[in-house]
């Protein structure tokens, strides 16, 4: 059964700006529809214009923070979930340490007084999300603060992690730290490919946790960046999956799966050299809010059942279930209990 702190997650916490904009905000600042990448310079103004000139849900978030909050929703259990990451010591900060807490989560910050809370703008267009992250604080994190003794024992306490790749940009370090540990005391380590730049740029510290992962979880774009930066000469989401469960491996306990969503389309899990697809739950044109979250809130669902060593095709359907859900809202919200059974 899932138990108090059997569930810790590490990564930046952001704090979501979201609002509806027209297709000309993404052309003003240069940004791909339906993607994630890091705010540049020319991308600082737009913060206040989204602030100033549409109509903003202020959401805590981050990717790793979204996945344990859903987890924590569907588990219902005070505490199930622990998280770490470094926000400041502003008034983003402490809304970001109530929303959490409210969540149920058991969050350890690290709180930075020399940098502003992490945000994340969340530009909406026609349900699609775009965003870019300003990580500020969240780009503070060192291996020091995961060292110190209370927060080394919500990693000695928990039997799963989850990391989503952004966070390879901050702490590589912190990460190999709690693969080690997953690896040496036979405790499951999960992360997610995150975005092609991750694919792309981080490739070296991705490879160096590689060895460790295993659950890997991604969506269609960020597995076939992957196979192209690895010169794998297939973009088949199938062929890809399968390549990455057979990715070299440092513990011999676990062998590796991969998870790969596809939007509307089937979630592919490949393990044991093959693939099982499963069809996700369609929601009419209509109902669609946004799709921020929706594979945060997938990988959320998804670990909620694994943590209780429920078979593959239950954390699917609980991650599908998740997915359709904040979807259906605006940001990763949602409502005050679920009907998952």
């Amino acid at each position: 059964m899932a138990y108090e702190g059997i569930l810790l997650g590490m990564g930046n916490p952001l704090l979501d700006i979201s609002a509806v904009v027209p297709e000309e905000f993404l052309k003003k600042y240069d940004i791909k529809p339906n993607n994630a990448i890091l705010a540049e310079d020319k991308h600082l103004q737009m913060y206040d214009e989204l602030a100033n000139n549409y109509d903003v849900e202020y959401i805590a978030g981050g990717a790793t923070q979204n996945s344990i909050k859903v987890a924590q929703w569907l588990l219902q259990i005070p505490g199930a979930t622990g998280y770490i990451g470094s926000i400041g010591k502003d008034k983003f900060g402490e809304e970001m340490k109530k929303n959490s807490k409210q969540a149920g989560v058991n969050v350890h910050y690290y709180e930075d007084d020399t940098a502003p809370t992490g945000t994340c703008a969340v530009c909406v267009v026609g349900g699609e999300r775009s965003l870019v992250a300003n990580l500020s604080a969240a780009n503070c994190y060192k291996a020091d603060h995961l060292k110190q003794p209370e927060n080394w024992a919500l990693v000695e306490k928990a039997k799963y992690y989850y990391i989503a790749g952004f966070f390879l940009t901050v702490s590589p370090e912190s990460i190999q730290l709690v693969a080690a540990h997953a690896a040496a005391n036979n405790k499951v380590f999960t992360m997610n490919l995150s975005a092609p730049f991750i694919c792309e740029f981080f490739k070296d510290a991705q490879e160096k946790v590689l060895p460790y992962i295993d659950y890997v979880f991604g969506n269609e774009t960020e597995a076939r960046t992957f196979a192209r930066v690895r010169g794998w000469e297939t973009d088949n989401v199938e062929e890809i999956a399968i390549k990455i469960s057979q990715l070299p491996k440092e513990s011999g306990t676990h062998k590796r799966i991969t998870v790969i969503t596809q939007g509307a389309d089937p979630v592919v899990v490949a393990e044991d050299g093959k693939t099982k697809l499963f069809p996700v739950i369609l929601l009419p044109k209509e109902k669609l809010v946004d799709t921020n979250g929706a594979g945060d809130a997938f990988v959320g669902g998804f670990l909620s059942q694994l943590v209780k060593e429920k078979p593959i095709e239950e954390c699917v359907r609980a991650g599908c279930y998740a997915a359709n859900v904040i979807i259906q809202r605006s940001g990763c919200t949602y409502p005050e209990k679920p009907d998952f059974n």
